[in-house]
């Protein structure tokens, strides 16, 4: 709870079952983002004057029928519902009359999954004004300790940097963001706030011998369980890729891209084909090809190639991947042992062949007969959601919904290496009978490298002292037992200790997940079974107050008001039991989230404060020029790279900034461009002991680079730019960024940083310090510095990285003093004295006297 006056508060209180704790800020009252389908809304109240008004859970027909009575009697009803790719949200508005204060308390829950080896809770930061009272807290407890944190934001700036703080012990951390009103505004002379973007913070846990832990409160237990260190099973892929007419332009021109990247992706020890359909389906290869490297090429110019036209004939491309398995399978091709998966993308609705989804679903799950597993992706919103989502859960696997967006290559990568490395199939989780009275779903067909299965259940009233569990599973060519126990005493002091937990949270995670169960089951439950499953599912959403695609909440109002008004939950497709629930195996951590907005009458606009969240530029003026000494080669003193530490300075320049600084001023060489004869990828920059690998491909019409790679071992991080975007993947996830967007990333030992100029830096204790700029046009190539080179080993090589030895200049020859030779590693090179552009300010730049050394 948060006292802001007449400011907006939203406070966000995040108990988890290891127990987190935070607040979101959000556009209270009108708006409150909810990830999607992940959370479950508990009910809003309002308290006016001192007087609560509660929203009410109700069946979806009662309140439906409440609905219709008010709009009967001539009242304003509403039922506002919309969903987003990260958001959901829904609408409330009250009249405040003067001097009236209104609090509204939100509350939600929901579990974090963990996805390719994070766990990532994401915070919408958009209080669209100033703020006077502005706090936000995140409190992250995990008895197994805490192996990494990172934080990101997309709205950071220098001022905001010094509000955020992070504390962390073994099991604890503690982030704050706490700006003042003047580190919020865009510039002094203006009212606008620079809060509008995403504020992310990504952990994980250690994992012990054990591969999970069991926690305990108040009679309940959660076992989470994700082993570590195992061997990837090989598997057996089918990719069945959608070329129809709907699928031209972009979206086949970034199926292409992800399918290239997805193939050179693959283990040797896979097998793979390719299907490409659209009225008619045809294969790549008569039988599954093993994944060598001459396999993957011949498959990727293959990809490269594809081209969409035509109709939609989902049922004979599935159907044809499903007769190749088995073929394989009678002729005895597939190993012991090894995973078989069928991986369909399409972005419509069958319109070919056979149309009739209810067919297609049948024929589908008769051939499969529960002997590989199928995962469906739809390509934007044209796609039939449900029917996709009915035909991978009832095949072993499950939906994903690609958006439609510039980085949806990236979206098809990701989910790619959430099923790529295969652990575990059969997973079987065992208590002991009398130790156990109901427990959610506790078998599960396969386990991948990066997620996490979690059962949660209830004890007796005379329950064990000590819990013990069993999980079995298959690995390749064998089978395996994992055993664990938790003291019930222990583990109930444990988490009553910390005062940011909403207590009886597990008995809470045990219905919300079993809700979640039912609801999955209904997608592809039979006409039989549907009515039950609906029933039980409402029974537990009743009892817990929850907002599921079965209820609705009904907002009350003071008298003379509009009196009625409904909240759902909104799904996908618009289907009242659409729900898009992940399987099992990828769920996690369960948080509450508390929003109480105060509002007061003299302020209605909307504003966020934040405390008790359970949850990181520059500038420096310019230096005057200093002209080069006689007979030395020239170099310009300019202001450092906005971020850069210390007084080693060098100007912009198109290619390659090299700064060479042995601890003096004048021994700064002003600059190295190189002209790299060779078009082929020009290698940059190697350490020896490979903590950093810089690599490049030269464009001479770009005067830049059209490519840069940058490697870095510790943390492990991948950053690959090119001038139209920014790819990095960390953890096997990538993440796409515009150039010129704003992004703030706290890494271990690393921070990355993007301003609106298109300034990318990576910089970090004992680490060079890496600079990329993007210029006004993706026809221009990318501009690349490097400072802190007293970092780099004495034995670092490479084309660029040779001079960062010791650089020898030889005497002038005759009266040209704009040419002088070098001599680096015994080698000779020409070196001119040219003028060259500064981007220091902004483009086009102005001109400055530089060396170039052509490479």
């Amino acid at each position: 709870m948060l006292e802001c006056g007449p400011n907006l508060a939203q406070s966000c209180l995040l108990c988890h079952l290891p127990a987190l704790a935070a607040e979101n800020l959000t556009q209270c009252p009108t708006q409150s983002p909810l990830h999607s389908s992940s959370r479950l809304l508990l009910p809003l109240s309002r308290i006016i004057d001192g007087v609560t008004y509660p929203g009410n859970i109700k069946s979806k027909d009662e309140a439906q029928e409440q609905y219709r009575a008010a709009v009967g009697r001539g009242e304003s009803a509403g039922l506002i519902k919309v969903t987003g790719r990260k958001t959901e949200q829904f609408q409330v508005s009250v009249n405040v009359a003067p001097a009236a204060k209104v609090t509204f308390e939100l509350i939600y829950q929901e579990l974090l999954r963990r996805h390719l080896g994070t766990y990532e809770l994401l915070l919408k930061v958009q209080p669209q004004q100033l703020v006077k009272h502005l706090q936000m807290d995140i409190h992250i407890f995990e008895p197994q300790g805490i192996s990494f944190l990172e934080t990101e934001s997309t709205f950071m700036t220098q001022e905001l940097a010094e509000s955020l703080t992070t504390s962390q012990n073994k099991t604890k951390a503690h982030i704050r963001f706490k700006p003042t009103l003047s580190q919020q505004q865009k510039s002094p002379d203006h009212e606008d706030t620079v809060l509008d973007g995403e504020f992310i913070i990504r952990y994980d846990v250690n994992r012990s011998a054990s591969g999970g832990s069991i926690q305990i409160e108040n009679g309940y237990f959660v076992h989470y369980f994700a082993p570590e260190n195992l061997p990837t099973m090989p598997k057996n892929v089918i990719f069945v890729i959608d070329k129809s007419g709907s699928m031209s332009g972009r979206k086949i021109h970034q199926t292409r891209e992800a399918l290239i990247k997805i193939l050179n992706d693959l283990n040797p020890k896979d097998q793979f084909n390719l299907i490409v359909f659209n009225e008619e389906a045809t294969q790549w290869k008569p039988s599954l090809k093993q994944a060598s490297a001459g396999n993957v090429k011949e498959a990727t110019d293959y990809a490269a190639s594809i081209h969409a036209q035509g109709g939609t004939n989902i049922n004979k491309a599935v159907l044809m991947a499903v007769d190749l398995l088995d073929n394989s399978n009678r002729a005895e091709l597939l190993p012991a042992g090894s995973v078989s998966l069928i991986i369909l993308l399409t972005d419509g609705q069958p319109t070919s062949g056979e149309t009739n989804p209810t067919v297609i679903q049948r024929n589908v799950k008769e051939a499969i007969s529960s002997k590989y597993s199928l995962f469906c992706l739809g390509f934007g919103f044209d796609v039939d959601y449900a029917f996709l989502e009915k035909l991978a859960l009832g095949n072993g696997g499950l939906a994903r919904r690609i958006y439609k967006d510039s980085d949806s290559a990236l979206q098809l990568q990701d989910f790619y290496q959430e099923v790529a490395n295969p652990l575990l199939l059969a997973v079987a989780f065992e208590y002991p009978s009398h130790d156990v009275e109901v427990i959610t779903q506790d078998s599960f067909r396969h386990h991948f490298k990066g997620s996490e299965m979690v059962v949660a259940g209830k004890l007796p009233d005379q329950g064990p002292d000590v819990l013990s569990a069993k999980v079995s599973g298959q690995m390749h060519l064998q089978n395996i037992t994992f055993e664990t126990k938790a003291s019930v005493a222990q583990q109930e002091k444990e988490f009553h200790s910390p005062k940011y937990i909403f207590h009886n949270f597990m008995e809470r995670l045990w219905a919300y997940m079993t809700i979640q169960q039912k609801l999955e089951q209904i997608v592809s439950a039979s006409d039989a079974e549907l009515e039950a499953l609906k029933a039980q599912a409402l029974e537990l959403s009743l009892k817990y107050n929850f907002v599921t695609p079965l209820t609705s909440m009904v907002v009350t109002k003071p008298e003379g008001q509009d009196q009625f008004q409904v909240a759902e939950k909104p799904v996908e497709n618009g289907e009242s039991l659409g729900l898009a629930v992940e399987t099992q195996d990828t769920v996690s951590k369960y948080i509450t989230y508390v929003n109480v907005t105060k509002v007061g009458a003299s302020r209605l606009s909307p504003g966020v404060g934040l405390k008790n969240v359970g949850a990181r530029i520059f500038g420096q003026p310019a230096l005057p020029r200093q002209p080069a000494p006689a007979g030395q080669p020239s170099f310009a003193s300019l202001p450092a790279l906005p971020g850069f530490p210390g007084p080693d300075h060098f100007p912009y320049g198109p290619g390659f900034g090299l700064q060479h600084n042995k601890g003096k001023l004048e021994q700064l060489f002003c600059e190295h461009l190189f002209d790299p004869q060779d078009p082929d990828t020009t290698h940059i920059h190697l350490s020896p002991d490979h903590r950093l690998t810089v690599t490049g491909q030269y464009d001479k019409q770009k005067a830049g680079f059209s490519s840069i790679k940058i490697i870095f071992r510790n943390p492990e991080l991948l950053v690959h730019a090119s001038p139209d975007y920014v790819v990095v993947i960390r953890n096997q996830k990538h993440t796409g960024y515009k150039w010129k967007q704003t992004v703030f990333s706290v890494f271990p030992d690393l921070k990355m940083t993007m301003d609106k100029r298109g300034l990318l830096l990576l910089k970090g204790p004992d680490k060079v310090t890496i600079g990329l700029l993007s210029r006004d046009s993706p026809q221009k190539g990318l501009l690349l510095f490097l400072n802190d080179t007293h970092h780099l080993s004495s034995n670092i090589d490479g084309e660029l990285g040779q001079f960062y030895q010791d650089v020898l200049w030889e005497p002038p020859e005759g009266t040209d003093s704009n040419q002088r030779k070098l001599r680096v590693q015994g080698n000779h090179f020409l070196a001119i004295r040219e003028l060259k552009l500064d981007y220091q300010q902004e483009s086009p730049g102005t001109e400055i006297s530089c060396w170039t050394v052509k490479i």
